[in-house]
């Protein structure tokens, strides 16, 4: 019981810290305090465990195997505690609390905003973090506890995490009004994709992955002129020259400028879902945001998931 009482809080996040920079300079910086301090910090705490923890010998720290076995109690501990506060804090009424939410990138470009004003009108009182990931960094840090929900899409997801779907996205080729192909009714051949040149999101997007992926399936060769990793400049890029690009059609019927162009196969849908870690604390605003999405989607006329 000694060993306990002896050590706070702060010595666990001094660990987590070194450990993660694999450097005392680094740690010591990232949390502002002095080296000296974290150095004496983390002594401290293996004089009252009377083991050590980290291995200073080589050119960065690393944990000794009794350190890599405290730091995975000491992580969970330090989360569990966070969403003990955050139960501590929350209020049924909605009156205050927080919302942390990731998204992926391409949410933000008819999602995110419509969602949130619906939500901030309801519950001005609820403090959001809104985050820009990738999906893969959506899940990770949900199980980290460092983010509440997540908007992405459905498939193999990190264990512990789990998702309820909200809609089926459709994607769509898309063109400026003035395009040669803007007007055309019946089903363009995927083969003929490669008489046009593209304008694409770069490789770091799901959506991307997801285009290559049909491209490859039908062993169509694109003709990617311009690679973009924002939604907002490849609408602006596609509505000013000639090339064509793939959209979700959420977005294309938004632009007045950009017009869908039907593909024989279409392009293949996907599932929006909402991410939550399954052991996390479910919060009345986390609670109330997922109500939110689902109604909201319905009310759009999304299709079902």
């Amino acid at each position: 019981m000694a060993i306990v009482d002896s050590m706070e809080l702060r010595h666990l996040r001094y660990l987590l810290a070194v450990a993660e920079h694999a450097n005392f300079t680094r740690a010591a910086e990232a949390l502002h305090v002095s080296q000296p301090t974290l150095s004496q910090q983390i002594k401290q705490l293996e004089r009252s465990l009377q083991v050590q923890l980290l291995d200073r010998s080589g050119r960065t720290v690393r944990l000794t195997d009794a350190g890599e076995a405290y730091t995975r109690y000491a992580r969970q501990a330090l989360q569990e505690l966070a969403a003990a506060e955050r139960a501590v804090q929350d209020v049924q009424d909605l009156s205050q609390g927080a919302l942390r939410l990731a998204m992926t990138p391409t949410f933000t470009a008819y999602l995110i905003g419509p969602l949130v004003a619906e939500f901030h009108a309801q519950h001005p009182g609820i403090t959001l973090d809104i985050r820009e990931l990738t999906q893969d960094r959506i899940e990770s840090q949900l199980a980290a506890d460092e983010t509440d929900l997540g908007i992405a899409f459905s498939g193999a997801l990190l264990p512990g995490i789990s998702g309820t779907a909200l809609f089926t996205e459709t994607l769509s080729l898309v063109v400026a009004a003035g395009h040669p192909l803007a007007d055309r009714c019946d089903p363009m051949p995927v083969r003929e994709l490669e008489n046009h040149q593209l304008a694409l999101l770069s490789q770091d997007f799901a959506t991307r992955r997801h285009i290559d992926q049909y491209l490859a399936d039908h062993r169509v060769r694109p003709r990617i002129c311009i690679e973009a990793n924002s939604i907002n400049a490849l609408v602006e890029i596609v509505r000013r020259t000639g090339l064509a690009t793939v959209l979700p059609h959420a977005i294309t019927r938004e632009q007045p400028h950009l017009r869908p162009v039907p593909v024989d196969p279409a392009l293949p849908s996907r599932t929006v879902t909402l991410l939550r870690r399954d052991a996390a604390y479910r919060s009345s605003a986390a609670r109330a945001f997922t109500a939110l999405a689902r109604h909201w989607a319905h009310d759009q006329g999304y299709a079902p998931a």
